[in-house]
C-alpha cells in the first residue's frame, strides 16, 4: 500500500475545505437581507458558482493521485482555472452596485485561501522522474 505524500495529503485537505466552504455563507447584502453562499445565490443573478469549484476540484484530486507528467501539466491548467474562479467570485461577490456594498463571509476568504494552496500543491508535487533509454557515454 502507498502511503500518501505531504503535498497529497495537503490538496486532499484544502478541497475538504474548499467544499465546505461553498456551502458557507460569502456575502450578506443588508439592504436586500441576503446572505449569498456558493450553491444559494437567491435574489441574484450570480447563478451557483459553487458548482464550477466542485468540477475543477474533483479533476485535480483525480489527477493529483496520478504519478504521470501529462497528469501534472493537466492539474496545472484545472488549479489555474480553480484560482482564477476563485479570484472571481471574490472580486464578484464583494463589489458594491449602485451604492450598495455587501459584507464579505469567512466562505469567501475560505475559498480563496483554499485555491490558493490547491495551487500550491500542484506547483510543487512529489514525483520521481526517470529517464527512458538515455544513456550517457
Amino acid at each position: 500500500m502507498k502511503i500518501l505524500s505531504r503535498s497529497q495529503w495537503l490538496a486532499l485537505l484544502a478541497a475538504l475545505i474548499l467544499a465546505i466552504a461553498c456551502f458557507m455563507p460569502w456575502s450578506q447584502i443588508q439592504s436586500m437581507r441576503l446572505t449569498l453562499s456558493g450553491v444559494d445565490t437567491t435574489g441574484t443573478r450570480y447563478g451557483r458558482p459553487a458548482y464550477n469549484h466542485f468540477i475543477l476540484t474533483a479533476g485535480i484530486l483525480l489527477l493529483t493521485f496520478i504519478a504521470r507528467i501529462w497528469a501534472k501539466r493537466l492539474n496545472l491548467l484545472f488549479g489555474v482555472l480553480n484560482l482564477a474562479w476563485a479570484i472571481r467570485n471574490f472580486i464578484l461577490f464583494g463589489r458594491c452596485e449602485a451604492g450598495d456594498c455587501p459584507e464579505r463571509q469567512i466562505g469567501l476568504y475560505l475559498i480563496l485561501l483554499a485555491s490558493v494552496i490547491l495551487m500550491l500543491t500542484i506547483l510543487f508535487p512529489k514525483m520521481e522522474l526517470k529517464e527512458d533509454g538515455v544513456q550517457e557515454d
